[in-house]
């Protein structure tokens, strides 16, 4: 270990020529392909460059070429669903899944749904014949694009985004198949496709799975059987993985990318044995986040296992506030004397833009906690 890496959860804010496309789409709009395509190439050739710039070693594409949020763009990449969307105009929609955070702060998440711009995507999801994958071309676009950005760039490394078949498909149906765990394996097989053409494409892949946390508040924190729920979850991760080197996965894990109260989160100490089961090189979690920062105190006396690393969110998705880099190097050192300084990778704690519509943040105020991110980094390997 020379400085500790830097890197992010990988989705930022879309530009806006990207968005009115998006947008377009989104509302059933007739869109140019061509011109999708020349837009797409050119804007992730702009945020990788701006990611390179700006000193983050291991990029990624935005995010950009999903045209709906970081797990329900899926929906356009396998085969055996059917979406029985309900009639009428296109209508604004939830994040946020009920339980207890909403339950205790019901007036908020009025207040706050309303404001998020969510639209469509209403109708439900249902699995009516054998699951396949059928998003090829859109993996082989994204990986060319990203590649290729990366290379005129001169990135150290890139990664693509991913979605874990819990997040894929986090309210099973079951009129083909006979039980959950048959669903989430044929989904698992279809994703490990994905997995596999990112990693043949000579990319880093990272699965994100912010469902496995979030499903604790849905199931109103009945901790017993949300881990009989997470561990045919888990299985099923572990079948998506096979064949996977991993020391090109990573596995991200959030608590929701929502900026709101978060009292329902399960504790990072009850589900970090199932994490780390996960045959990855790299776990990715929030540390930023001030409902989850104190658990860095859980790595001294959890062992991290052998060759593993950890990627801690050091800069929050959640607030304009941007963190000063005294404060990141502070979060990297602790973490960094208890498991190694060679065992940690600088990120952020989410991803930027929940999709190509809803932002987190300004985008001038993401790149200004990237920048912070990268000298904190600077700052913290300096002192170790």
């Amino acid at each position: 270990m020379t400085r500790i890496r830097t890197t992010h959860v990988g989705s930022l804010v879309r530009p806006p020529e990207l968005v009115e496309i998006l947008r377009a789409r989104e509302h059933g709009e007739a869109v140019d392909a061509d011109h999708h395509a020349e837009v797409l190439a050119r804007s992730v050739e702009d945020v990788v460059a701006r990611q390179v710039d700006i000193g983050i070693d291991v990029v990624s594409d935005g995010e950009y070429g999903k045209s709906d949020s970081w797990s329900r763009y899926i929906r356009e990449r396998l085969g055996g669903f059917t979406v029985a969307e309900p009639a009428g105009a296109v209508t604004a929609r939830s994040n946020v899944p009920p339980g207890t955070d909403k339950r205790l702060f019901g007036e908020f998440y009025a207040e706050y749904e309303a404001s998020q711009g969510f639209v469509g995507g209403g109708g439900e999801w249902r699995a009516t014949s054998p699951v396949h994958y059928t998003g090829h071309d859109a993996i082989a676009r994204d990986a060319a694009n990203l590649t290729r950005a990366a290379e005129k760039a001169g990135a150290a490394a890139a990664f693509l985004p991913v979605v874990a078949p819990a997040s894929a498909v986090p309210r099973p149906t079951l009129d083909h198949y006979s039980s959950e765990e048959e669903l989430l394996f044929a989904v698992a097989d279809a994703l490990n496709e994905e997995y596999r053409a990112v990693v043949d494409a000579g990319l880093e892949v990272q699965v994100d799975d912010a469902h496995f946390a979030i499903t604790y508040d849905v199931m109103n924190g009945d901790l017993a059987a949300y881990r009989a729920w997470a561990e045919v979850r888990t299985e099923a991760l572990i079948r998506a993985l096979d064949g996977i080197p991993p020391e090109r996965a990573r596995y991200h894990v959030c608590w929701g990318s929502w900026n709101a109260p978060h009292v329902g989160d399960v504790a990072l100490r009850d589900i970090v044995d199932l994490v780390l089961r996960v045959p990855v090189g790299t776990y990715s979690l929030e540390q930023a986040n001030p409902r989850h920062e104190h658990e860095w105190r859980v790595w001294a006396d959890v062992e991290l296992p052998a060759g593993k690393v950890l990627m801690p969110g050091l800069v929050s998705h959640a607030t304009n506030v941007v963190e000063h880099p005294e404060l990141v190097a502070e979060r990297i050192v602790r973490l960094a004397e208890l498991v190694g300084p060679e065992r940690v990778v600088a990120s952020s704690d989410c991803g930027f833009a929940q999709g190509p519509l809803v932002r987190r943040v300004h985008p001038t105020v993401q790149w200004a906690k990237l920048e912070a991110l990268v000298a904190g980094a600077r700052l913290a390997s300096s002192r170790l």
